[in-house]
């Protein structure tokens, strides 16, 4: 299995220094969770629709707060495609070998039966 690494967030040289709390507040990843936490909480009350819309759109804010990690996820997920397809290739490998073994073996045992 292989993990993807997450870039540390990067420094912007032209972002001040922060004056006061209010200043590196952080507001697009605030409202992505609350916007998440909202769908949530419409999802167990039974607001399937809402709780959609919600979810939606704090993943939507989420991805556009993050866009760094979305890019080196993007560009990841080629490689691991091919090596779920590298994986598969064997399953379908082994599946054959055991069908062809369980043919032989169902030819053996029904010429001594017979």
């Amino acid at each position: 299995m292989v993990v993807v690494p997450l870039p540390k967030q990067s420094k912007n040289p032209q972002m001040r220094p922060c004056a006061g709390p209010c200043e590196c507040t952080n507001w697009a990843a605030i409202a992505a969770g609350t916007t998440l936490i909202a769908g949530g909480l419409l999802f167990l009350a039974g607001k399937r629709r809402a709780a959609t819309v919600a979810a939606a759109s704090g993943t939507a804010l989420a991805m556009l707060d993050q866009q760094e990690v979305l890019r080196a996820w993007w560009l990841a997920l080629p490689g691991h495609i091919d090596e779920v397809q590298n994986v598969l290739n064997k399953v379908q490998d082994a599946v054959n070998d055991v069908a062809i073994k369980h043919e032989k073996l169902s030819q053996i045992l029904h010429s001594k039966v017979g």
